[in-house]
């Protein structure tokens, strides 16, 4: 059977360091056996489809093959359709109401428990806010990434120990859903 998953790279650039463009990731996704392989912006994702292996076993593959080819390390996540929509419909912010900017979600690579998060005073914060989600943090910044101290907090090295995190704003993770939908 076919599934169509998303791949989540963490911190790549498409210039400078760290360099993976886009229409190179495609090739070597393709080159992987994948097909229906369409990046999305230039910021690290793509859609694919697989009739192989599960999020887990596609993610090292992917992250194997782009050390091999680029020469440096990077995190991939990889999560099918019915989960990215998932993340969607169990959004606890109302986000049909916000800019894409003010909504922000943090994919990780295993469960994370709120004991994590528990030194946070959250009320300190306000209005920003964050809530834990499956195997995700939705991030509620009405200000935008670029000012929040809270998410400035929350991409802590000590707070992400153990998994792989990266974030999308709330435009991505729309499209994403509808990317693999299609």
């Amino acid at each position: 059977m076919t599934t169509t998953y998303a791949a989540l790279l963490r911190g790549i650039n498409v210039g400078g360091s760290r360099k993976v463009p886009m229409a190179d990731l495609r090739t070597l996704m393709e080159g992987l056996g994948h097909d229906g392989v369409r990046s999305y912006l230039q910021s690290g994702q793509a859609v694919f489809t697989a009739d192989h292996g599960d999020e887990e076993s596609l993610a090292a593959e992917l992250a194997a093959a782009i050390e091999k080819r680029f020469g440096f390390p990077v995190d991939v996540i990889v999560r099918d359709h019915a989960y990215l929509k998932a993340i969607v419909d169990d959004c606890p912010f109302p986000a049909a109401e916000l800019e894409g900017r003010q909504l922000h979600v943090t994919y990780f690579s295993a469960p994370v428990d709120a004991a994590r998060f528990a030194e946070i005073d959250r009320a300190a914060h306000l209005p920003e806010e964050f809530r834990l989600g499956d195997r995700a943090l939705y991030l509620y910044v009405p200000d935008g990434l670029g000012r929040s101290k809270l998410a400035e907090y929350l991409s802590r090295p000590r707070l992400n120990k153990g998994v792989i995190a990266t974030s999308r704003n709330w435009n991505t993770v729309v499209k994403l859903v509808e990317m693999t939908g299609e």
